[in-house]
């Protein structure tokens, strides 16, 4: 990113830190809901600079050489200023959607990821509770956008820009935005439903910027006044805030299930399979669970699908 580009992050994101999350923390202690505790709140801030640190020597080193390297063989293509930036906002976001349902689907991947989903509270700082290692690999999403022509440094700006509206649809405090708008971007509402452990919820609401993937692609999911979000992994972490254990406890139950006794298939597909996967059917999938919840009936083994 260019200097220009950079203080406009700044300027975006200094607001969130400095005045967004002591108001929430504020107003939410005086109306006492208490979305926040000193603890979580700690890790999240934990977690992202552990990312941030990852981030900004991948960024330096791997992505930008990486993506520029890719860059020489890109596709010529006269793009008008504006349909430019519209165009990387749309394309950068339906791969943010690719990612992210790989995220959820794969677990290798899911090991990851469920750093950020591992919080039992809901808050703005929780936006900032990244996944520790994602930069080894997100990079790789953005292949096709600077083959298309989208320079390298533009693509990882606008990667930043959507990644800050992705942290202010963390929040409890607004319910429903007008139905146009609920119906084309992700609002706190859709990412709540994201967040939530409830059954119904798994897996639903991969969007950053845009709901539409979702409702194309069917992982769309309406939060219900019947259905109270909660929030967190559907198995609590032992050692929640353990500095070490608290980004590798998936690695360790990971390594723990392929250890078993099973054909070598079996262990590649515990790291290719969606979480919850099991070679014997002691635990379930999310898409396993939602069949059961829709058509009740008696099952053998746990009916927990297996998070951290």
């Amino acid at each position: 990113m260019n200097d220009l580009q950079e203080r406009i992050c700044l300027l975006f994101s200094i607001p969130i830190y400095a005045v967004l999350i002591p108001l929430e923390i504020v107003l939410s202690n005086f109306s006492r809901l208490r979305f926040y505790t000193w603890k979580e709140t700690a890790v999240n801030v934990y977690l992202n600079l552990l990312n941030a640190g990852i981030d900004l020597l991948l960024r330096l080193v791997v992505g930008l050489t990486f993506l520029t390297w890719f860059y020489q063989y890109h596709v010529a293509i006269s793009w008008h200023p504006v349909v430019y930036w519209g165009a990387l906002l749309v394309g950068e976001d339906v791969l943010f959607w690719l990612e992210h349902f790989a995220d959820h689907h794969v677990r290798l991947f899911w090991a990851v990821h469920v750093t950020h989903h591992s919080s039992p509270e809901y808050n703005l700082s929780t936006g900032f509770r990244s996944s520790v290692f994602m930069p080894v690999y997100k990079y790789l999403y953005f292949i096709p956008l600077v083959l298309l022509g989208f320079k390298p440094g533009d693509v990882l700006f606008m990667f930043s820009i959507t990644q800050l509206y992705g942290i202010l649809v963390h929040t409890q405090y607004f319910k429903k935005f007008p139905r146009w708008v609920e119906y084309i971007f992700v609002t706190p509402s859709h990412h709540r439903v994201h967040h939530a452990s409830n059954i119904p919820y798994l897996d639903k609401n991969m969007g950053m910027v845009f709901i539409i993937w979702d409702r194309l692609f069917g992982t769309f999911a309406e939060e219900m006044p019947d259905e109270k979000p909660h929030y967190g992994i559907t198995k609590p972490i032992e050692k929640p805030y353990h500095p070490v254990h608290i980004v590798m406890h998936e690695w360790q139950a990971l390594a723990q299930d392929i250890r078993r006794p099973m054909r070598m298939a079996d262990r590649v597909r515990y790291l290719l399979k969606p979480p919850g996967w099991s070679h014997d059917g002691s635990t379930k999938t999310s898409k396993e669970l939602q069949r059961e919840i829709a058509s009740p009936r008696p099952s053998p083994g746990c009916i927990d699908r297996i998070d951290g």
